[in-house]
């Protein structure tokens, strides 16, 4: 029994398949997504579908991501809530094109899930798996606004910028770096450092390797840190041009 962690998928179904065979998954393993399952390439219904049918067979925590919260309040409100303008432009009309050609019991299915989502998984040893971040200084059980555990982008900026000779015992060392044992995000791709792998910045783990743009997508065992990629998402959909 193995336990995984998968990085942001932005409808990149193709690439989820890979990775999933190429780290040759069993249905005794654990899966962990970080959420943004939706919203770049134009398989976000499909990536969904998949999720829920894994689920009924094995241990998956499926974490919500901003752009999870942003296609849910579009199936519930339509525009009242979300700059639907903005939306777009970050891979949501791919998702609403896909969205279509799906019927609406499916559809309903897919806002179940999406309601399902965890804001973050805490697991036994004490490893925090979470899509942003969080901002309280006493940990995710105290954060007051729960949109930053989907939205939040300090807590990466803090861990790139922690200056290494600092020890966690140091008086300005980030508290929220003690807390947990690791932790574990995505939302904010680590190409935009020029990294194309998964990135260790202090306790932090960042396995968003930009597969909503011209990156892969990975699966990382959490214990071991041995991880697999898919090809570079651009490549699979070739004519699609994602979040570029």
């Amino acid at each position: 029994m193995r336990t995984f962690v998968i990085g942001d998928i932005h409808g990149g179904l193709l690439a989820l398949e890979q990775v999933m065979q190429k780290a040759e998954v069993t249905t005794e393993d654990t899966l962990i997504f970080l959420g943004d399952y939706v919203d770049g390439w134009s398989q976000s219904p499909q990536v969904i579908d998949y999720l829920i049918n894994l689920k009924s067979k094995q241990k998956c925590i499926c974490i919500r991501g901003n752009h999870d919260e942003l296609l849910l309040s579009w199936f519930k409100t339509k525009t009242e809530e979300i700059d639907e303008e903005m939306w777009f432009k970050h891979g949501g009309e791919a998702t609403v094109q896909a969205y279509k050609k799906v019927s609406e019991e499916k559809i309903q299915a897919h806002i179940d899930f999406l309601e399902s989502l965890k804001d973050y998984y805490l697991d036994d040893e004490n490893r925090l798996f979470v899509h942003a971040g969080f901002t309280n200084l006493n940990g995710v059980i105290w954060e007051y606004f729960p949109k930053l555990f989907y939205w939040d982008r300090t807590l990466w900026e803090s861990a790139l910028a922690l200056d290494p000779k600092l020890k966690p015992d140091d008086l300005y060392y980030p508290k929220r770096f003690t807390i947990y044992k690791e932790i574990f995000i995505g939302h904010t791709p680590v190409t935009k450092i020029g990294k194309t792998v998964p990135v260790q910045k202090a306790c932090v783990w960042n396995v968003d390797t930009g597969a909503a743009f011209k990156g892969s997508l990975t699966i990382m065992n959490v214990d071991t840190k041995e991880f697999w990629q898919s090809d570079p998402l651009n490549e699979l959909y070739s004519d699609e041009k994602g979040r570029n």
